[in-house]
């Protein structure tokens, strides 16, 4: 993918990320994106999309332990956002 096409696509991930609908996910995942996305591989982009595609109130219960994270999500781009909300 061209850095053009790399950049129109953090931005929209980044939009996305802040204007979810939930407050707390806005915040969380809006704060992430903007420290993370820049330096995210396309493959990393594409794991950090799939997560967005979640419901807010399922991300919020993988981060908090109250459910346990699906296979699908356990992955660096996840395991880096669990950190980032624990140590920001």
């Amino acid at each position: 993918m061209h850095d053009h096409a790399l950049d129109v696509r953090r931005k929209r991930l980044l939009y996305r990320s802040r204007y979810r609908g939930c407050l707390e996910c806005d915040l969380l995942l809006g704060r992430f994106a903007e420290r993370y996305l820049p330096y995210f591989a396309e493959a990393q982009l594409e794991r950090f999309e799939r997560l967005l595609d979640e419901p807010d109130a399922d991300i919020l219960a993988w981060l908090t332990k109250r459910r346990r994270l699906p296979a699908r999500h356990d992955h660096d781009v996840f395991h880096l956002l669990a950190d980032f909300v624990t140590n920001p």
